[in-house]
C-alpha cells in the first residue's frame, strides 16, 4: 500500500465528479469522497452522491507526474508544494473507513466566534446574528431593530449558516451589532 501522502487539487466548482473521471482514464490515483443525499425535486425524490470537499479531489502521484495532473480539464491548481500541505495518507484512510461504514459526514462552514450567521431551521429561523460562543451548542446574539435592544440565542450549530467569512473586516460600528470584547455595545 502507497503510504505516500496526497496532493489536494483544487478544481472548478460542480467539477469534481469529471475531474475524477478524467484523472481514472488517465491512470492517476485519486480520491473523491462523497456523501449521499436525498434531494426532493418537483415530481419524485431523489439520492444525489455530493463531494464532501466542494472543489477539491485528492491524487497520489510522483512528483514528475504534475503535468497531466495539472493539464486535467477542471484542475485550476494543484495545492502547496511540500509535505505540510499535503493530507496525510491516514487522513484520507479515515474519511474513507467513516464513509464506507455509514457515518454521517457532512460539510459544513467554518464557524467561529465573531462569525455572522442567519439561523435556518426552527422558531427564529431567518434571523441574523453574530455567534459569540461555540461548545456543544452556540450563541448567537440577535437584535431586535424595531427597539435597538438584542438578544442572546442558544442553536445547534448545524440550525446556522455563515453570512461573512471574515467579521472583522465588516464595520462594526455601522451595524448597531454586539461584538464581545470590543467596547461592549456599538453605537451606544
Amino acid at each position: 500500500m502507497n503510504q505516500e501522502p496526497w496532493y489536494v487539487l483544487h478544481v472548478l466548482s460542480n467539477h469534481e465528479k469529471r475531474v475524477s473521471r478524467f484523472l481514472s482514464l488517465q491512470n492517476i490515483e485519486h480520491y473523491l469522497p462523497q456523501y449521499s443525499e436525498r434531494s426532493r425535486w418537483s415530481d419524485r425524490t431523489v439520492t444525489l452522491e455530493r463531494p464532501l470537499f466542494l472543489g477539491y479531489v485528492f491524487a497520489r502521484f510522483q512528483a514528475g507526474g504534475r503535468c497531466p495532473v495539472i493539464g486535467t480539464p477542471g484542475v485550476l491548481k494543484i495545492l502547496g508544494r511540500d509535505r505540510l500541505d499535503m493530507v496525510a495518507d491516514e487522513e484520507i484512510d479515515r474519511i474513507r473507513r467513516a464513509l464506507t461504514a455509514g457515518c454521517k459526514l457532512r460539510p459544513h462552514p467554518q464557524v467561529t466566534a465573531g462569525s455572522r450567521v442567519r439561523v435556518v431551521q426552527g422558531i427564529f429561523a431567518g434571523a441574523e446574528g453574530v455567534v459569540t460562543e461555540l461548545r456543544k451548542h452556540c450563541s448567537v446574539i440577535i437584535e431586535l431593530p424595531a427597539v435597538q435592544q438584542f438578544f442572546s440565542l442558544e442553536v445547534n450549530i448545524s440550525d446556522i449558516e455563515v453570512l461573512a467569512k471574515n467579521p472583522a473586516t465588516e464595520n462594526s460600528q455601522a451595524s448597531g451589532m454586539f461584538y464581545p470584547g470590543r467596547e461592549g455595545w456599538a453605537n451606544s
